[in-house]
Parts: C-alpha cells; sequence; structure tokens
C-alpha cells in the first residue's frame, strides 16, 4: 500500500508544474521522508530540485472524541522523530486534532497539547505547524471557532520571543477571524486546510482571509487519477496549483517565510 502512495505523491512532487514559484512547503509523512525521489531522500529532492520547503507529520493520529475533542494520540518517540527530520534537511513539522462541538475544556485540552508538543519541537530548532482543526460539519462551528482563537491567543502570550510557529486552521465562518494570529511576532505563517470543502469553495472562502494562505492536500489532489496520461495528469495539477495559487494571493500575504538552511 505505502509503494502506491509513494509512487503517486512522487508523480505529484516531480511534476513540472509542482515548483517553488507557486508552492512554498510540502508537508511528509514519515514513510514519504524516509524514501527518496529521482535518487535523493525526498526532502533534499523537495528543496535542491524544486525550491520547496519540507515539512514533517509527527502525530500518531487521533483519540477517540471526549469533550466534544479528539486529542492527538501520545507521541513518545517525538525527540527521535525530530532528531531524524533535522537530519534530513526537514524544515518543520505538523500535527492534527480536531474540535466537534464549543466545549471549552476540551478546546482548552487541545490548544495545551498543540503547545505542548509545539514547545518540544521548537526545542530541537524546528518550526511546528499546530493543527487544531475545527469540523465543517460541526454545528457549533463558528462558536467552535471563536473559542479556539481565543485560547490560541492566550497561549501565544506564553511563548518565548524566540520561539516561532505556525497554525494551520479550518477556513473560518467570519471573515479575517485570524487576523490577529497572522500579526503576531510569534506566528511566521497562517495556512488554512480545506477540510472536506471542495476546492472551489476552498478558494473562495480562502481569498476573503486577509494573511492566510493554503495548505490544501484533499482539495490539491481532487480529480488526479493514477490512470491519467502524463500530460493529463499535468494539465490537471497545473490547473489545480494555479486556482490554489491565485486564491492564497488575494489574501494579501505580506510576512516572508523564514529561509530555509
Amino acid at each position: 500500500m505505502y509503494d502506491q502512495i509513494h509512487k503517486m505523491r512522487t508523480r505529484i512532487v516531480t511534476s513540472p508544474k509542482f515548483r517553488g514559484d507557486r508552492i512554498l512547503g510540502a508537508i511528509l509523512f514519515e514513510d514519504t521522508m524516509k524514501r527518496e525521489v529521482e535518487g535523493a531522500p525526498t526532502a533534499e529532492y523537495l528543496w535542491k530540485e524544486k525550491g520547496v520547503v519540507p515539512f514533517f507529520k509527527v502525530d500518531k493520529g487521533l483519540e477517540a472524541e471526549k469533550d466534544g475533542v479528539q486529542l492527538m494520540k501520545p507521541i513518545p518517540n517525538l525527540d527521535a522523530m525530530c532528531d531524524a527530520a533535522v537530519a534530513c534537511g526537514v524544515f518543520g513539522t505538523k500535527m492534527r486534532s480536531v474540535v466537534h462541538s464549543a466545549d471549552l475544556s476540551g478546546i482548552k485540552q487541545i490548544v495545551e497539547q498543540q503547545f505542548e508538543f509545539g514547545k518540544q519541537i521548537m526545542a530541537k530548532g524546528l518550526i511546528p505547524i499546530l493543527e487544531p482543526e475545527v469540523n465543517i460539519k460541526s454545528p457549533e462551528k463558528a462558536e467552535c471557532e471563536a473559542m479556539l482563537r481565543a485560547e490560541l491567543m492566550e497561549n501565544l502570550k506564553l511563548l518565548r520571543n524566540d520561539q516561532k510557529l505556525m497554525f494551520k486552521l479550518t477556513l473560518p465562518d467570519v471573515d479575517d477571524l485570524y487576523e490577529n494570529l497572522v500579526a503576531h511576532p510569534n506566528v511566521v505563517r497562517v495556512v488554512a486546510l480545506s477540510g472536506g470543502y471542495s476546492r472551489a469553495e476552498a478558494n473562495a472562502l480562502l481569498a476573503r482571509q486577509h494573511g492566510v494562505i493554503a495548505s490544501f492536500s484533499r482539495a490539491l489532489t481532487e480529480g488526479l487519477r493514477d490512470d491519467l496520461t502524463p500530460d493529463a495528469f499535468d494539465a490537471m495539477l497545473d490547473a489545480s496549483i494555479q486556482e490554489i495559487f491565485v486564491a492564497s494571493k488575494a489574501s494579501g500575504v505580506t510576512k516572508e517565510l523564514h529561509s530555509h538552511e
């Protein structure tokens, strides 16, 4: 199974349409990070051949829902995973948990866990992407997003000036809900997940969020199939990347991502 997944991911990143002029970063799974693309380690290939910054997914999946949220499962080998990522030339990490309902106790737990792991990752010299996703089907989505933003802002106050991170957040019901996060000096970038929206829906919502850019996976690969001819595959990927790129530029991003060494 992993061989087939890696084959499709390789087809995407080796496409001539997948380049750093429109794509800032790519998030790798652990198996992908350990493999090679065209004879080079995947992270090295992304940066040296494509000019795309590599990130690495570190979470081990989700716990069962409790208090309206799904926390991440424990990550007992996080330090070792970060050391391996640094050795591979990875810039940062990503970890996901999910908010389903507007339960303040649960949302506090989600944010505290994300920041706890984030501080451990920052201590290894990596930039963590904290991803407390809000379920887009939640009947309390707007309330969840407002409560989540407040808790994120409170926890940012506890960071030192040199501790930098990113957020990957659900496209909000209220436009520019994340503007204070975007402007915060400890936040390198705020990116949006597509979260089950179609690409067209996600792009329309994204274009209204000033300072936020896309980190779409499902929306990016929408329509891509293994049986497409090389020309058809590249054309579909090119159109998808361009649509998401235009929506991201419409948000008027001003922050530059730290250089990748």
